[in-house]
């Protein structure tokens, strides 16, 4: 015979199993935090549903309690390569919470311009490029995710172009000259020498424009080029994605680039990091932060997941009948 329950008492008994939360995250939860954001995408689309890293950046933070307009306040930039020391400047004087950036530059000029307010990045290889001195343990004002696992992935990508097209000779490197100087573009350079390949400057100069990069493909020699790398710069690339993969096609180069978007846009090859889960890592350091941790204490993550992802449509029209091998090492297939 089945036992009926009074809702009272269902109640009653049901809230002895749900955990009190504690005093002192009620009241954390009951302050508005302020969170200031710089981004590569447009201040309008850093919303639910209008740019998939703004989505989910905001969806977790829902998730783990933190709601625009209830109990969180979120202030957004545009990164604007030409403007990053004013911008960095201005960010700083709304004196936020925490503030959240994506790439090494707008890190660097955030960490010189203060040493208090908590920052979580999302930048290149944090030790590499100065950033702080030690992964486990921080320290100072500055935290985050590294999309890469070391320059060593800027190098790794020519070698996947190099497996995807025969005979590959004249590559050229499109980034900005700061990029094209440092680490991330010698690392492509010794891996273009080990491979026997001549590696060709495609310098994208400030504010890293339509005109910019219009002007940039324009010098390039079609005829004395067997492919294309593009530089791990998500604040100079993405923001120009359908541009630069109209511009790729245009001239019928095999391409490899950074980030998977660049796939899925029509672009040949990519190979990154789980950006889905480096956001969600991020923002539980942020929510770290609001809850009263030290951001010096909370260690900097590093990507260990890469996805190789291949348009066979883009292969196709190209001409390019993929290794077998590259096959079998993708993850994922755009058709």
């Amino acid at each position: 015979m089945r036992r009926l329950i009074k809702r009272r008492d269902f109640l009653f008994a049901t809230a002895m199993f749900v955990p009190a939360i504690p005093r002192a995250s009620a009241q954390q939860l009951a302050t508005k935090k302020r969170l200031a954001v710089i981004a590569a995408a447009r201040v309008e689309d850093m919303r639910i549903g209008r740019e998939p890293n703004s989505t989910t950046f905001l969806e977790e933070l829902q998730r783990l309690g933190y709601v625009e307009g209830r109990n969180l306040i979120v202030d957004r930039w545009q990164l604007q390569p030409g403007r990053l020391e004013e911008i960095a400047r201005e960010v700083v004087d709304t004196k936020p919470d925490v503030i959240a950036c994506q790439g090494t530059p707008i890190t660097l000029r955030l960490k010189a311009a203060t040493t208090t307010i908590p920052i979580v990045a999302a930048t290149g290889d944090p030790i590499r490029f100065g950033l702080v001195s030690n992964l486990a343990r921080p320290g100072g004002n500055v935290t985050g995710v590294s999309v890469d696992a070391g320059v060593e992935v800027w190098a790794k990508r020519l070698e996947l172009l190099s497996s995807a097209v025969p005979k590959l000779h004249n590559v050229v490197f499109v980034s900005s000259e700061g990029a094209w100087a440092g680490a991330g573009g010698q690392a492509v350079r010794d891996a273009a020498q080990k491979l026997g390949i001549s590696l060709v400057r495609g310098i994208v100069s400030s504010p890293y424009g339509e005109a910019e990069f219009r002007g940039a493909f324009s010098s390039l020699q079609r005829d004395q080029l067997d492919g294309l790398i593009l530089s791990d710069e998500g604040q100079v690339h993405l923001p120009k994605k359908p541009l630069l993969v109209q511009l790729i096609q245009q001239m019928r180069l095999p391409a490899i680039y950074p980030y998977r978007d660049f796939a899925e846009a029509g672009g040949l090859m990519t190979y990154s990091s789980d950006l889905k889960s480096l956001i969600q890592r991020q923002v539980a350091q942020i929510v770290e932060i609001f809850r009263g941790a030290n951001p010096g204490d909370i260690p900097y993550s590093q990507a260990v997941l890469f996805d190789l992802v291949i348009n066979l449509k883009t292969a196709k029209e190209l001409g390019l009948e993929m290794p077998a091998g590259l096959i079998a090492a993708a993850t994922a297939f755009v058709e």
